[in-house]
């Protein structure tokens, strides 16, 4: 017979396990090439110093001069805390008694609550490396008209059936009804009445976010590094030498377009471009290149398990999130997800993992992971943008 003991002891026996290496290898191809660490992790922040600059001690001389001196380097530290990141699944009681003689229709229903988690936590955590640790899914271009139609800068942050709220009305929240892909509009309803945002609730230039966000507390995505904020993990990136290569406005992709980036990037920092990310109309261009140049594109297995094209042993995959005409031009060496403990369930006292709502006949369980991504050498990675898609 199936009992709260069973249900605990499979969810940390067996489900954990599933759900961390889903979560980590299976988010998409940029996650899995990270490499997750708690190292630099000091209480509640991730500090991490680095040199900046080259220490003065070599140099040439005569055969009977002066030694040249050593200097002391110039040390400069990121500091920034680490995000609090929760997935929960809810199982209500009436739907435990009725499987408790049954135990095929246990774990029938609890697969049902944990592909509902790893599809919900994977998405938003995609988007996280995207995003610049806001937490915004979009900037509204054009406040919303009589049927709830909202003009936003990007699309791909949002799904159907989403609930969202603007910047500061932590009252109303909305759900997403429809997606218009090609105009970048997105139709939004208020969620208790189901009848379209209202005109004048909204204006240009507010932000969109997740309902239950809480505004700055997402992942430090490529966002933060590309992004226009001055300051990158507590530095100014222009005052310490660490704002990136960007390249706007780039038109027609080409060969010698992605190889300039890279070799910008390196000549910046040494650092060596090993993985190209970029959007699916940006890779449908570059395949037209290259027919055009009557090549073919040759592929590669990387970590993983996916496949990408092989670019000079560099692969270019492709991601959902990677905003239109844009392509990022990475050194994963440079990236590492600082985490205090790898995906836990949150347990009660005890050790129970799933705990009855106060007031309700219903049982959640939460995973857990306090993590923050960082990359040391944001100089060191590059960015295509305003690329003629296909």
């Amino acid at each position: 017979m199936v009992t709260m003991d069973t249900a605990d002891n499979v969810l940390k026996s067996f489900y954990l396990d599933a759900v961390t290496e889903s979560l980590n290898m299976k988010v998409n191809p940029f996650l899995a090439q990270i490499e997750r660490t708690s190292e630099n992790v000091v209480g509640k922040d991730v500090k991490k110093v680095l040199r900046m600059g080259l220490n003065a001690g070599l140099s040439a001389g005569t055969e009977t001069g002066d030694l040249p001196k050593a200097k002391a380097s110039n040390y400069k530290t990121f500091t920034v805390p680490l995000k609090n990141l929760y997935g929960t699944i809810e199982i209500s009681d009436k739907a435990i008694r009725a499987s408790a003689n049954n135990e095929g229709a246990f774990v029938n229903l609890l697969n049902e609550e944990m592909n509902a988690l790893l599809k919900s936590a994977s998405f938003n955590f995609g988007r996280m490396l995207f995003g610049d640790g806001s937490g915004a899914l979009a900037c509204i271009n054009n406040p919303p008209d009589s049927n709830g139609v909202v003009g936003v800068d990007k699309v791909e942050n949002f799904v159907y059936g989403m609930y969202v709220r603007v910047y500061d009305d932590t009252e109303n929240s909305y759900r997403v009804v429809d997606i218009d892909r090609e105009n970048k509009t997105i139709t939004l309803y208020k969620n208790d009445t189901m009848t379209p945002m209202q005109e004048g609730v909204t204006s240009s230039g507010e932000n969109i976010y997740l309902y239950e966000c809480q505004v700055g507390n997402e992942l430090s995505g490529l966002g933060a590094i590309f992004g226009q904020a001055e300051e990158i993990y507590g530095l100014n990136k222009a005052a310490n030498g660490l704002t990136p290569y960007v390249c706007e406005n780039v038109g027609d992709i080409s060969e010698s377009v992605i190889q300039k980036a890279i070799d910008e990037a390196e000549y910046k920092s040494g650092s060596a471009i090993n993985f190209i990310i970029c959007s699916w109309g940006v890779r449908r261009a570059l395949m037209e290149y290259y027919k055009n140049c009557n090549v073919a594109l040759p592929t590669m297995e990387i970590q993983g398990g996916y496949t990408a094209i092989n670019f000079h042993g560099i692969p270019i995959v492709v991601d959902r999130f990677c905003p239109n005409g844009t392509m990022y031009l990475l050194n994963t060496n440079s990236f590492k997800l600082y985490q205090l403990c790898d995906w836990e369930w949150l347990e009660a006292d005890g050790g129970k993992i799933l705990r009855q709502v106060p007031g309700k006949p219903v049982y959640t369980a939460t995973l857990v992971k306090y993590a923050e991504l960082m990359c040391d050498q944001p100089h060191g990675q590059a960015m295509l943008t305003g690329i003629n898609e296909a």
